[in-house]
């Protein structure tokens, strides 16, 4: 078992996924709360890496952080080094990579608040933060629920970023999914296998958690 790879995988995982909360919940709010064309122009932006091709946004993410363009140069001056083939590096990629995963769920369950719920509570006297967190948060539980299991899921079997932007580094940014890759190259299929199947797993008992929620709300 590749446990160094295991260990990586999730810890890429749990990182990428308390940031996509952070970054996604104010931004789905906003999506969520009117419309107008800088609206669908963000749904936009961020849906697009349901349809590109992993190596594409991987390839102008590895230009991107890279010393080629000012904001790679900014950064590795900041930190002392770029930010390609690192694991904070895997950590912006994925980041990007999984952003509609948690923001489109998101804006499904803010948008299914009623609007008079919120005011109701700013004319009894709680602030905006009080509101959303007293009146929002309880009514969209499961939208959360769902954004983290699928944020996580996804970044677990990220592949084509993942190693555009890191590379095939042991300890640093080899994957799970990498490690598979690596093993079929030595034409280890066993192996492969065995390293599959904790992903076909991992990603089984994700979409179960998503569906049982969404059965105990229904109910």
């Amino acid at each position: 078992m590749e446990f160094p790879a295991l260990a990586l995988t999730l810890r890429l995982a749990a990182w990428t996924t308390v940031l996509l909360l952070l970054l996604a919940t104010p931004l789905a709010a906003w999506i969520a709360s009117g419309q107008g064309w800088g609206r669908r122009v963000a749904q936009a932006l961020i849906a697009l890496p349901l349809i590109l091709p992993p190596t594409v946004l991987g390839f102008y993410l590895l230009v991107g952080l890279g010393p080629q363009t000012a904001v790679g140069r900014a950064i590795g001056t900041l930190l002392g080094h770029p930010l390609a083939f690192t694991f904070t590096g895997l950590v912006v990629a994925s980041t990007i990579y999984s952003l509609p995963f948690a923001v489109q769920p998101l804006v499904a369950g803010f948008s299914s608040v009623d609007p008079k719920l919120m005011e109701t509570a700013r004319i009894l006297g709680a602030s905006r933060w009080a509101a959303f967190r007293l009146v929002v948060l309880p009514l969209t539980k499961m939208s959360f629920l769902t954004a983290t299991v699928l944020t996580f899921a996804h970044t677990v079997g990220e592949f084509g970023v993942v190693l555009m932007v890191g590379g095939d580094i042991p300890g640093v940014t080899r994957t799970l999914s990498i490690a598979i890759f690596d093993r079929v190259q030595e034409a280890d299929y066993a192996g492969a296998n065995h390293l599959a199947l904790w992903l076909l797993l991992v990603s089984f008992a994700a979409l179960l958690v998503v569906y049982s929620g969404q059965t105990r709300k229904e109910t």
